[in-house]
């Protein structure tokens, strides 16, 4: 089944203006069930532009974008929002700080669904989030009261994976969800999100700065520069492929030396 396709996506910030710049540029990819996407390029090449593209934080100029069966082209985020989950670089988005971690956990659990004046975390639900908390291994099953504002970024990067994937979404986009956490952590969360997404079969494309955790992570990887896709690897390949042979596709596909700008493409 097709999960996502992008067809002919064209984005510019700034049109007609002195700072005008192309974003996107005729961006083609489709994505079917259980794919896990890594998305790669230096700063400027349309990575997060293409997610926030797709999750309608921004509209269009051209083209079209269908998830699922639905064509959301024109649909703002919180209307396609039921298909798609989310994970910030930022640690304390996702979640709410002055709430309890089951609260949370609840919260995400009736995303999108009819709620009632009725407020509160019933047993059942408790019994079921103690489970899914396990699969962390950071000891939160314990703790379902404990407010997440007191929480380390690298737990409440976790819970907010875990709030993402709860309804298991149709996508689960990741924006460079470990960028702003450090090496021992970022590699702990890194280990949950794969087990996330293969336990509960998602379908899923992660954004990153680290071609060791692209090349490590999902099934296909894609390399961007100044708004387009310009080299994609996949399956048996993709394992087999290297940092420095991911560099020397740069120079190849994108016809420029790796200046120190995309070295922040990092090793």
């Amino acid at each position: 089944m097709k999960i996502l396709e992008l067809k002919h996506v064209h984005k510019t910030f700034n049109a007609n203006t002195i700072n005008e710049r192309k974003a996107l540029i005729d961006i083609q990819l489709e994505m079917k069930e259980g794919d896990f996407i890594t998305v790669i390029g230096g700063n400027g090449a349309g990575k997060s532009t293409m997610l926030n593209a797709i999750a309608g934080v921004w509209p269009i100029d051209s083209g079209s974008i269908q998830i699922a069966d639905e064509n959301v082209t024109g649909l703002p985020d919180y209307k396609r929002a039921h298909l798609i989950g989310r994970v910030f670089q930022d640690p304390m988005l996702g979640s709410a700080p002055t709430m309890q971690i089951d609260e949370n956990l609840a919260l995400a659990a009736r995303r999108g669904k009819t709620r009632s004046l009725k407020w509160g975390v019933n047993k059942k639900e408790k019994e079921e989030y103690i489970e899914r908390l396990k699969i962390l291994g950071l000891g939160l099953e314990h703790h379902l009261t404990q407010k997440v504002g007191l929480l380390s970024g690298g737990q409440r990067q976790a819970l907010t994976l875990l709030m993402a994937s709860l309804q298991k979404p149709k996508l689960l986009l990741l924006d460079e969800h470990t960028a702003a956490l450090d090496p021992q952590t970022a590699k702990k969360v890194l280990e949950i999100t794969r087990q996330i997404v293969s336990d509960n079969h998602l379908t899923a494309m992660m954004v990153t700065h680290n071609m060791k955790d692209a090349i490590a992570t999902g099934n296909r990887l894609i390399m961007m520069h100044q708004g387009r896709i310009i080299y994609e690897v996949r399956d048996e390949e993709k394992k087999n492929i290297t940092v420095d042979d991911l560099m020397r596709k740069f120079v190849e596909a994108s016809g420029e030396e790796f200046s120190d700008d995309q070295s922040l493409l990092t090793k």
